[in-house]
């Protein structure tokens, strides 16, 4: 048995960086070119960190592919030009991103975000130094099921996915680690509650507090190949 240094995966919104603002006003946006009534702002964040095709089906209470992919299309409209840039960096945020990437794992950014956007957003705040890898959906959706990109990233950087560790604050980031045989570190910052995310393996109130977390569930040994 051998300890395997550790893959690091981190949601984005809510994790990283509180893009709230931005999210919220482009889906009000997207509402009112709809001529559909904007909810109160419980409603709107509770379309915080899930897909946002999920998010729109809800809203709009509908299934219908051309309507959700139509509300999509008009969020976009403000997203791509304001949204994505209404957004700030969590404090603490930057200096633990750079002390986890120094040591002996990788780090990865997982996201349901169209991984052009997330790009951006790393790139605009210096966070795409501290990154080996950086993952998201593409424009049609495709792996904005966290739990297929996690596999997906797995596969791509040729670790196993029980090596992985998934941080973030919502209840989809917990599901991505569980139905891959990861572990998942929670985090109180973002847009979940402490109940929430009660299913994960550590919990933690601020970014300073995630190495030691972390440093908590690892090692952990993995068989090597043949054995």
């Amino acid at each position: 048995m051998t300890a395997a240094a550790p893959a690091l995966l981190f949601d984005l919104d809510g994790t990283l960086t509180d893009n709230s603002v931005g999210i919220a006003r482009s889906i009000a946006y997207a509402l009112d070119r709809l001529g559909v009534a904007v909810p109160d702002d419980g409603a709107l964040r509770r379309c915080l960190g899930p897909p946002l095709r999920e998010s729109f089906a809800w809203l709009l209470d509908t299934d219908d592919r051309d309507a959700i992919e139509l509300a999509i299309a008009c969020y976009r409209e403000r997203f791509a030009d304001v949204g994505w840039r209404e957004n700030v960096v969590y404090a603490g945020i930057p200096e633990t991103l750079a002390g986890l990437a120094a040591g002996p794992g990788r780090v990865f950014l997982c996201t349901s975000k169209p991984e052009l956007y997330a790009r951006r957003i790393v790139q605009l705040f210096g966070l795409s130094e501290h990154l080996h890898g950086i993952y998201g959906a593409d424009m049609a959706g495709a792996l904005d099921d966290k739990v297929k990109l996690f596999a997906h990233i797995a596969a791509r950087e040729g670790f196993a996915p029980e090596q992985g560790i998934m941080i973030g604050d919502r209840a989809q980031d917990l599901r991505a680690a569980r139905m891959n045989g990861a572990r998942a570190v929670g985090v109180l910052w973002g847009f979940g509650s402490r109940e929430e995310l009660a299913g994960a393996d550590a919990i933690v109130a601020t970014p300073e507090e995630l190495p030691a977390a972390l440093a908590r569930l690892w090692p952990r040994p993995i068989d090597p190949p043949g054995e």
